[in-house]
């Protein structure tokens, strides 16, 4: 059964010290594509205008609410109780946003019961995919 969770999420986009905007965020997990979970930001928050998703692992959203994780283009940390950080860089720069930590845990939660961790198989044919890209065909 394949199914889309999505959740808005109170944020706020940082621009530079004490300057900070309310962003409307959407996170959003599709258990046709169990390992990933989307941030998705409105064409207002973007530099071209257009709605932006970013597509990164939900483990990696999970271990950056309790602790710093990532390396490269995503990286989370914790902020204190309250909220939790996403960085996010491009090769037109770099984003941090802040994230209610509550909607991102109830977020995973509702993830977490629709998949339950350890239990996420790739979409299928993937392994099939990369077989067949690997040997050329």
């Amino acid at each position: 059964m394949h199914g889309v969770i999505e959740q808005h999420a109170q944020a706020r986009l940082i621009a530079r010290a004490n300057d900070a905007r309310p962003l409307s965020t959407t996170l959003r997990y599709d258990t046709g594509d169990p390992l990933a979970v989307r941030a998705v930001f409105p064409a207002d928050a973007s530099l071209d205008g257009a709605e932006v998703a970013w597509v990164f692992s939900r483990d990696l959203l999970d271990a950056g609410t309790d602790a710093p994780a990532g390396e490269g283009d995503v990286q989370l940390w914790p902020c204190g109780p309250a909220h939790t950080m996403l960085e996010l860089h491009t090769a037109d720069g770099v984003a941090l946003v802040e994230l209610r930590s509550s909607d991102v845990r109830r977020f995973l939660e509702r993830s977490y019961a629709a998949v339950p961790r350890g239990r996420e198989q790739p979409a299928a044919g993937l392994d099939t995919g990369l077989t067949d890209l690997l040997r050329g065909v």
